[in-house]
Formats: structure tokens, sequence, C-alpha cells
């Protein structure tokens, strides 16, 4: 499943209501700035949000996997569980948000992880999930569950390059740590 988006409203830089709030880019009136200054802000959010979604983006450092996902999760209000598929060269194949939970936990099956990496034929993966408190501080559940993940997609030849936990302010990476 492919979530680019597709503004519908009349004019096309602007996104619709619902994706401004889902990425926390709705400005308010009380924010100070002038109606000019918000449409060249969401114009300058859709064209970043368009080219960093397209597939075939190569994600080659955590850097550009950080600035996709902090995109994406950051002001989830919810913890969503996200799947971005790659090929060999690590470029995107597709995205996908798996499981959605609970402000403070998802449930996570491997089989569905497992399932998705073979329907897009990915060589790698990079897991991520947010944590709405803003801590991105991975709890002992999210290493053990990496490394379940890892193990299990392993023995299909999908490689596991990074677990990327996204906060509000910061994002940790587990390749980083170390921890895969």
């Amino acid at each position: 499943m492919n979530t680019a988006l597709s503004p519908v409203s009349a004019q096309p830089e602007l996104f619709p209501l619902t994706i401004m709030t889902q990425h926390g880019c709705l400005l308010h009136a009380t924010s100070g700035l002038t109606p000019y200054a918000q449409r060249t802000i969401r114009r300058a959010i859709n064209l970043l949000d368009k080219y960093l979604r397209q597939p075939g983006i190569s994600f080659t450092s955590s850097t550009a996997a950080r600035d996709w996902l902090r995109l994406q999760l950051a002001r989830q209000e919810r913890e969503v569980f996200m799947v971005l598929y790659l090929d060999n060269q690590h470029r995107l194949l597709e995205n996908e948000t798996l499981f959605a939970g609970s402000v403070n936990h998802v449930q996570v099956h491997s089989r569905g992880v497992v399932k998705s990496a073979l329907r897009f034929n990915a060589a790698a993966v990079v897991l991520a999930h947010n944590h709405p408190s803003g801590d991105p501080e991975p709890s002992k559940a999210d290493r053990q569950l990496t490394g379940r993940l890892k193990e299990i997609l392993s023995v299909v030849d999908v490689k596991t390059l990074d677990h990327l936990v996204v906060g509000l302010e910061d994002i940790v990476s587990f390749a980083e740590r170390g921890w895969i």
C-alpha cells in the first residue's frame, strides 16, 4: 500500500485539513503568521513530502530515513508501526503502516511483517514506530521485538537495516546504538 498523499483541495499546493492535522502542521490564526506565510509553509511541506515519498528514493543513510520518518510519524496521536521495504541498493520499493495501537502501545505481529516483505520482494527493511509521549527512548519490549523480527526476516533473506523510534524532537536509531 503506497500512502502517497494526493491533495484533494482546489489548490493543489495545499494539504487537506486532515493531512495537515495528522502531520501537526496546522497553523492556527493565533500563530501570528499571515495567510500568505501559512500557504508558503504548506507548499514547502507538500513538496518535501512528495519528494520523500517517491518510490526509488535511496535510504543509504540513517539521515534520509530519519527525515522521511519524522515527517510521517512525529505528530501521530497513537503509536503506529511502519516498515520501509527496500531493494538491494536500499531504494524505497514501498512503505506501509502495518499496525496501529494506543497512546503507549502497538501490537506487532511478526507474520504480517514477513508476509509484506515477501509481497514487496524486499531485500531489506527499515522498521519504525513512534512514541506519542515524545520520548524516543526504546523500551525493553522494543528491543526484544526488533531482535525477533531481525531473526525471522533473515530466514527469508530480508536484511533488517535499522529500527527507528520517532519522538517529538528526536529519533533513536538501533543501528547507531549497535543493537542491529
